[in-house]
C-alpha cells in the first residue's frame, strides 16, 4: 500500500449541500509550508477549477487513486490556530453553513485573497493555429478578438464585459481543443505595509574619527549624527530633518556608512489623545455587583451572569474595574457594544485607563486598519478589544471576561451566513476558556432575564443612577388630541412647550423618530397609486434633501413626482420621517441649530455628529436608534419620542420587546447629569401597557406580561423558532418549494413537541427581484433537529427541481 501526506481540506467552492474536508495529497515542495490554518489553492470539481481552501488537519494516508494535488500555499505561517479550527466547526455544525464561511467569518476581510482566472493562447500557438483548432466554434472569435486586443491575456471578467456572461462555456470548449489555458493567480485584498528604516553600520565616533571625518561631506555628517541620537530612524524621516535625499543615503550605503532595513508599518487609527481617567469610586451598589461579578471570574470554571441596570447606573464603571482586575492577573477581555456609534464615547473612556492596550475592532474602519489590528491583537500587543459584533472574533489568548453591553439588541445577530449570534458565540469562547460572560443591560432580553430567574444565569442588579441622581420624568401626549386640533405634524404641544422651555435654559434635547427620509410614501389622491420599488414588494420613500424615491431595502432610487403617472393626480405626501421633522422643527424654531443623526447623514462621520452636539451645545439632536443607547451627555435634560407606536404593531414575536426596549433606552438619555431629566412620549395608544412600562421604566412589570405571552405562544425561551426561507425570482416555483419544505419538515420532525407553520411570505416578500416565503418549525434547537434541518437543506438543494431556488435557515432570527 502506497501511502502519502495527506491534509483535509476545507473549499470556498463547496456548496454546502456537499460541504465536507476534502482530501488532497502534499505535493514534494510544499510538505514543509502545507500546515494546519494555512489558505492554499486547490483543484476542485470535474473541471479541476482552481479554488480557495484552507488546511484542517495533516497526516499520513493511502494513497487512493484520483487523489489530487495542493496547487500552492498562500500562507508562509498559519492563520488559524486549532482552537479557531475548533470554532468554525461548531459554527458550521450550528448554523447551517459551510466551513469555509464559517473560517471566512472568523478571519478579517483583508487577509483574503481574491482568486484571479487569467486566459491565453496555448503556447507555441498564434492566431491562426488557434482559429484552426478552434474551427467553427460558436463566439471562439470573439474571445480571440478580446485576447488579442489585450496584448495576448486576460482576465475571465474582462473577456465576460467582452463576449457576455456566456464566454465560460466557450472558454471551456476552447480548452478542451488545446487553443487557450487558464493561469490562476491569488492577489491578498490588503497587503502587508512595510517602511526603509535606516542605522549607522558602524559605531558613530568611529566613522566621524579624525582619519575619517576629513572625507565625510556636512550633510552625510548631520545624517550620521541624527542616527547616533535616535537609534533606527525611518529613511523618510532622516531626508525630512537632514534635507539629505534618498540618492545621498544610498551612496553612503555603498560606502558602508549605514544600512538599510524593512519594518513593518501598522495601519491604525490615528491615537487619540486621552488624558488618563482618575480612579473608578464605585457606589455602594455598583460594588456590590462588581464583587459578585469579580467572585466569579475567580472561579477558574465558565459562567455567565446578567448585569441589569436602570438607564445611567453606571455600568460601564462596573465593566472597567472587571477589565482592570482580569488584566491585573494576566488575563483578556472582550467588550462589545451593539452600534458602531457608541464605539468612539466607549473607546475614550477605556483608552483612558488602558492606553495601547486597547483596541478598537468595526466595520466603520477601513480594511486595512481593521487588519491591522488585527494583527496587534494576534501577536499579544493588546489586552483588550472593544467592537462591534465581529470583534468577538478576536484571537485575544487566555480570555478571562466578555462583556455584551445591551445585549437585547438585534444587531448583535448577523443577517448573512453564518447567522451567528454574538451571545452563542461569546459563550462557547468562554466555556472553552473558562471565563466569565457579563451580559449587560437596562431591559434585558426576555430569554436573558428568564434564565437568570431560572439560575442558568448568574443575576446582578443596579437599581439607582450614579449618584443618585433620580429617573427623568416621563409625559406620555396622546397624538390623537393633536390632529383632533388639528396639529398635522410630529411636533405635539407638549413636546413644544418642553423644547422652548430647554432653549430658555441653555439646556440640551435629544429627539428620536426611527424612520429616516421625508414621507414613508407618496400617494395620489385621486386613483390611490403609490410609487414602488421595481425590485422589492415595498412602497417607496421620499427625500426631501435630493427629491428623490428611496427603497431602504436595495438602494433602489428614482426621481420624485408631483403629478400621478397613471392619471395625472396631484401626488400627496403621507408619513413622516426624519427629513421631514427637521423641516418642522426649522420652521418652529428658525434660529435654532439642529443637527440631524440617520443613515443619510451620519455615513462614516458619527464621531463627529456627536462631538458638535457635545462640543458646540446644539440645542436640538434628531435622530433614529442611532441617538436611542448608550449616549451619554451632561446637557441633555429632554428627551422626545415623536412616534412610540412604530415598532410595536409589527409582525413579530419581539416587537413589544424591542418597543419597550427602545423607548427605555431613549427615555434614558436624559438628567444624566446633575440636573432633573424630562421625557414626552408621543403616541397613539397611551393606554398600551408596553408605553406605560416603559414611561414608568419598570422592567418588572413587563416582564411578567411578556413572559406569560410566550409561554402561552411557545415562543423562546420556551421554544425555538426555526425559519426556513425558500427564495427565487419567480414566485409560483417559490411557493411551490415552500410547500414542499413544509411537508418534509412534518416528515423528518414528529412528534407533540414539533409544531409547522407555513408556507407563509416573508414581511417583504419581494427583495431585490427574489421572492421570499417561510415555513416555521417550533421545537428545540438540539442536535436532533438540527440534523434533520441539515438533511432537509441538503435534499433541497440536491433536487433538480429545485435549481434557481435557494434556502436557508435562521434559529429565533431577530428580523
Amino acid at each position: 500500500m502506497e501511502t502519502a501526506e495527506i491534509v483535509k481540506v476545507a473549499v470556498s467552492a463547496a456548496p454546502y449541500s456537499i460541504d465536507r474536508p476534502f482530501d488532497y495529497q502534499i505535493p514534494a515542495p510544499l510538505l514543509e509550508r502545507a500546515l494546519p490554518g494555512v489558505r492554499v489553492t486547490v483543484p476542485f470539481g470535474r473541471g479541476n477549477r482552481t479554488s480557495e481552501g484552507i488546511i484542517l488537519a495533516r497526516g499520513s494516508g493511502e494513497k487512493l487513486p484520483g487523489l489530487k494535488p495542493l496547487e500552492a500555499v498562500l500562507d508562509d505561517e498559519p492563520v488559524l490556530d486549532s482552537q479557531g479550527i475548533a470554532l468554525a466547526l461548531w459554527m458550521r455544525q450550528r448554523y447551517f453553513c459551510t466551513m469555509f464561511e464559517a473560517v471566512k467569518t472568523i478571519l478579517p476581510a483583508g487577509l483574503w485573497y481574491r482568486l484571479r482566472e487569467i486566459w491565453r493562447l496555448a503556447d507555441g500557438l498564434d492566431r491562426t493555429g488557434a482559429e484552426a483548432l478552434c474551427g467553427r466554434m460558436k463566439r471562439s472569435g470573439a474571445v480571440l478578438d478580446a485576447l488579442e486586443a489585450h496584448g495576448g491575456s486576460a482576465e475571465l471578467e474582462t473577456l465576460r464585459e467582452l463576449c457576455g456572461d456566456e464566454v465560460s462555456a466557450t472558454l471551456s470548449a476552447m480548452k478542451r481543443a488545446g487553443a487557450v489555458v487558464c493561469e490562476t493567480a491569488a492577489q491578498r485584498k490588503v497587503g502587508d505595509r512595510t517602511r526603509r528604516m535606516v542605522s549607522l553600520a558602524a559605531d558613530a565616533g568611529e566613522l566621524l574619527s579624525p582619519g575619517e571625518g576629513r572625507r565625510i561631506s556636512p550633510q552625510r555628517r548631520d545624517v550620521i549624527m541624527l542616527l547616533a541620537a535616535a537609534g533606527c530612524v525611518p529613511a523618510q524621516e532622516v531626508c525630512y530633518f537632514t534635507g539629505v535625499g534618498m540618492s545621498t543615503l544610498r551612496a553612503m550605503e555603498k560606502a558602508g556608512l549605514v544600512t538599510f532595513s524593512q519594518e513593518e508599518a501598522l495601519r491604525l487609527p490615528p491615537p487619540r489623545d486621552v488624558p488618563p481617567g482618575p480612579p473608578i469610586v464605585l457606589s455602594e451598589e455598583q460594588q456590590a455587583a462588581f464583587s459578585q461579578i469579580l467572585d466569579l471570574t475567580r472561579s477558574s470554571k465558565p459562567e455567565a451572569v446578567l448585569l441589569q441596570g436602570v438607564t445611567g447606573s453606571g455600568k460601564t464603571q462596573v465593566y472597567l474595574r472587571l477589565v482592570q482586575e482580569v488584566l491585573a492577573v494576566g488575563r483578556t477581555a472582550i467588550v462589545l457594544v451593539p452600534e458602531i456609534v457608541l464605539t468612539p464615547q466607549m473607546m475614550r473612556k477605556f483608552a483612558s485607563y488602558f492606553g495601547d492596550r486597547v483596541a478598537m475592532l468595526h466595520s466603520g474602519l477601513r480594511m486595512t486598519e481593521r487588519y491591522d489590528q488585527w494583527k496587534r491583537i494576534r501577536r499579544g500587543e493588546v489586552q483588550v478589544v472593544l467592537g462591534t459584533r465581529s470583534a468577538v472574533f478576536a484571537p485575544l489568548k487566555n480570555l478571562g471576561l466578555i462583556v455584551l453591553d445591551e445585549e437585547q439588541e438585534g444587531s448583535y445577530q448577523s443577517e448573512n451566513a453564518p447567522r451567528y449570534h454574538a451571545r452563542d458565540i461569546a459563550k462557547y469562547l468562554c466555556a472553552r476558556d473558562h471565563a466569565t460572560l457579563v451580559l449587560g443591560s437596562a431591559t434585558p432580553a426576555v430569554e436573558s432575564a428568564w434564565r437568570a430567574e431560572q439560575g442558568i444565569y448568574h443575576h446582578a442588579l443596579l437599581r439607582k443612577r450614579y449618584n443618585d441622581h433620580s429617573l427623568p420624568q416621563v409625559v406620555i401626549a396622546d397624538l390623537r388630541q393633536e390632529v383632533r386640533a388639528g396639529n398635522p405634524g410630529l411636533i405635539g404641544e407638549a413636546l413644544q412647550a418642553e423644547l422652548e422651555e430647554n432653549l430658555r435654559r441653555g439646556e440640551q434635547s435629544i429627539l428620536f423618530l426611527n424612520r429616516r427620509g421625508s414621507s414613508r410614501m407618496l400617494l395620489c389622491g385621486e386613483c390611490g397609486y403609490v410609487p414602488e420599488c421595481p425590485r422589492c414588494s415595498v412602497a417607496l420613500t421620499y427625500h426631501s434633501a435630493n427629491g428623490r424615491l428611496m427603497c431602504h431595502y436595495c438602494g433602489h432610487s428614482q426621481r420624485s413626482s408631483d403629478t400621478c403617472p397613471v392619471c395625472g393626480g396631484i401626488m400627496k405626501h403621507v408619513g413622516t420621517g426624519t427629513q421631514k421633522v427637521e423641516e418642522e422643527l426649522r420652521e418652529r424654531f428658525p434660529d435654532t441649530p439642529i443637527l440631524r443623526m440617520d443613515a443619510d447623514t451620519a455615513a462614516g462621520g458619527h464621531e463627529q455628529i456627536l462631538d458638535r452636539f457635545e462640543k458646540e451645545r446644539i440645542p436640538i439632536l434628531l435622530g433614529t436608534q442611532m441617538v436611542a443607547k448608550g449616549l451619554d451627555f451632561e446637557n441633555v435634560t429632554l428627551v422626545g419620542v415623536l412616534a412610540a407606536d412604530l415598532s410595536l404593531y409589527v409582525d413579530n414575536y419581539l416587537a413589544a420587546e424591542r418597543t419597550f426596549s427602545l423607548l427605555t433606552q431613549v427615555v434614558g438619555r436624559a438628567g444624566r447629569g446633575a440636573r432633573q431629566g424630562r421625557a414626552v412620549i408621543q403616541t397613539y395608544t397611551p393606554e398600551n401597557d408596553v408605553i406605560q412600562c416603559a414611561a414608568r421604566q419598570d422592567y418588572e412589570s413587563f416582564y411578567r406580561g411578556e413572559i406569560r405571552l410566550r409561554q402561552l405562544r411557545r415562543c423562546p425561551p420556551f421554544a425555538d423558532l426555526f425559519t426556513v426561507t425558500v427564495s427565487g425570482t419567480e414566485e409560483g416555483r417559490v411557493l411551490r418549494g415552500a410547500a414542499l419544505v413544509r411537508e418534509r419538515l412534518r416528515q423528518l420532525c414528529p412528534g407533540p413537541e414539533n409544531e409547522v407553520l407555513g408556507p407563509a411570505p416573508a414581511p417583504v416578500l419581494k427583495l431585490n427581484n427574489r421572492f421570499r416565503y417561510r415555513c416555521t418549525l417550533v421545537g428545540h434547537n438540539d442536535r436532533a433537529t438540527r440534523e434533520a434541518l441539515s438533511c432537509l437543506l441538503k435534499e433541497f438543494a440536491n433536487d433538480r427541481a429545485n435549481r434557481g431556488l435557494n434556502i436557508y435557515v435562521d434559529c429565533n432570527t431577530m428580523e
